[in-house]
């Protein structure tokens, strides 16, 4: 049996961020479930390391592991982080090379670097698309493209003659260009100036990359790459708003992620963001109510209900708050269970119970 299954007490004391039963966490590892990344970590005493609970490895016995709610406490309880699935490493880091490619892009006059002006710039072609396929799950060519696109798009609403944007963007062929500029908006250059497109960006956040959309209407989407069912709320959003979604910067994008820079130092806890959100009357009407619920405190699903007027309605309250598309600018995450323990959260439990214990860290009056 485990060691904390074993004793009535916890071995570690954690006064601040409680673990899950012992049968729960080490269920969540034989699964290696990420929704509880964060949550615990797994000291295996036959080998002396701790990993995560995704870990790849051979699942241990259950008799030959514990749990810990920090990295902290793990490595003063004599274990070693994995080689393997690298518990410390808190967030995946913009690397370099990456970097340096999306800014030769953005420098570029035509918004094209081709596979020669990699060589002049001293960087292996098949590295420079390894490492961006890696990152960004897209090609370094297929970013181009798009990036170029929604440039040519901006360029023919602000008026300009659809040659001179054809050759402003690199192509020489004016059927090429029609035909790529159609596949992408759905409709040719010359009846583009009433379309639409939602700009993407790529934030860092100390829990992780979150990808940002934005249009003329301000903020659209703001989600963890790695949440669940993120292709399924971007469709939606294309279908809807009957647009395509290419990289790109804007106004609303760069204070998004000074806003962000704020939250997570500290700063400020509060966004004050032109935020757009795709939904019915009765899902904004709930998210409404979710932004009056102030940093460093928390209500549940039926304390929500109350407040809108619908005790009843504490599922439909909880269908629309996972609706959310418009993570931490309009805190989902501060609805809880109503016995106080962390219900389901698509960015995972984990970053839930990061963001409540930060919140409480920095907003005046703490806890509830």
């Amino acid at each position: 049996m485990l060691r904390r299954m074993i004793q009535p007490e916890p071995v570690l004391s954690a006064p601040v961020q409680s673990l899950p039963t012992p049968r729960t966490m080490y269920r969540a590892l034989a699964r290696r479930d990420a929704a509880y990344e964060g949550v615990f970590f797994t000291g295996v005493k036959t080998t002396g390391i701790f990993c995560r609970p995704t870990c790849r490895a051979k699942k241990p016995k259950p008799q030959n592991v514990e749990f810990f709610p920090t990295i902290n406490e793990a490595l003063h309880g004599g274990y070693r982080p994995c080689r393997l699935c690298r518990p410390m490493d808190r967030t995946k880091p913009v690397p370099p090379l990456v970097e340096r490619l999306r800014r030769a892009v953005e420098e570029s006059v035509d918004g094209r670097v081709t596979d020669k002006n990699l060589a002049t710039m001293g960087i292996e072609p098949s590295t420079a698309r390894r490492q961006f396929q890696a990152y960004h799950g897209m090609t370094f060519h297929a970013y181009q493209r798009a990036r170029r696109m929604g440039l040519a798009l901006r360029d023919v609403k602000a008026g300009k003659a659809v040659i001179e944007v054809q050759l402003a963007r690199g192509y020489e062929s004016t059927s090429g260009f029609r035909e790529a500029f159609t596949r992408i908006f759905g409709q040719p250059p010359r009846d583009a100036k009433a379309g639409a497109c939602l700009l993407a960006q790529r934030l860092e956040t100390p829990l992780g990359t979150v990808l940002a959309l934005a249009d003329e209407h301000g903020l659209r989407l703001l989600e963890f790459v790695d949440r669940r069912g993120l292709e399924r709320e971007l469709a939606g959003l294309r279908r809807r708003l009957k647009c395509a979604i290419v990289p790109g910067s804007s106004a609303v994008l760069e204070e998004t992620q000074r806003q962000l820079t704020r939250y997570f130092t500290g700063e400020s806890l509060a966004f004050d963001l032109p935020l757009a959100p795709v939904g019915s009357d009765f899902q904004r009407r709930v998210w409404t109510e979710l932004q009056r619920i102030p940093a460093g405190r928390t209500r549940s699903y039926a304390e929500m209900a109350r407040q809108l007027g619908l005790p009843k309605a504490p599922r439909a309250i909880g269908r629309a708050n996972g609706s959310n598309m418009l993570a931490l600018v309009i805190p989902c995450h501060r609805v809880i269970n109503a016995d106080g323990s962390l219900n389901g959260y698509a960015g995972g439990v984990w970053r839930k119970q990061r963001l409540l214990e930060h919140e409480r860290k920095f907003a005046p009056g703490g806890a509830r």
